[in-house]
Order: C-alpha cells, then structure tokens, then sequence
C-alpha cells in the first residue's frame, strides 16, 4: 500500500485530530460552529442558480479592475 500525501504542514496526527473533532460534535455544536464563522464577516453569502456562476464571476472581476 502506497502512503498517503498530506498538504504541507500535515501529517496523518494533525488529519486524525480533525477527524475525531468532526466524529465526536454534536449537532447543535456543529451549528454553532457554522454560525460563528458568520460572525464579522465582512461580506455575504447568497444562493444563485448555477448556471449563472460564469455570469457572476466576470462582474466580479470587472468590479476588481
């Protein structure tokens, strides 16, 4: 079997630790989690159609230049 590759800075410890995090939280902690990377943000999240991905991306990179 083949070892596995791990982004630079990782090792299989750091994955498992993340892993157990995950497996052991439960689901009112999950949702505060999700919630609290909310928190200060400084920008927002919206649903739009897939389809419309490609359209959104180039205003976007009108609006940076």
């Amino acid at each position: 079997m083949k070892g596995s590759k791990f982004p630079a800075g990782w090792d299989a410890q750091r994955v498992r630790r993340v892993v157990d995090h995950y497996e052991r939280q439960t689901d009112a902690e999950a949702v505060a989690e999700d919630e609290a990377a909310y928190d200060g943000a400084t920008g927002s999240m919206i649903e739009i159609p897939r389809a419309l991905v490609p359209a959104v991306r180039k205003l976007l990179a009108k609006r940076r230049a």
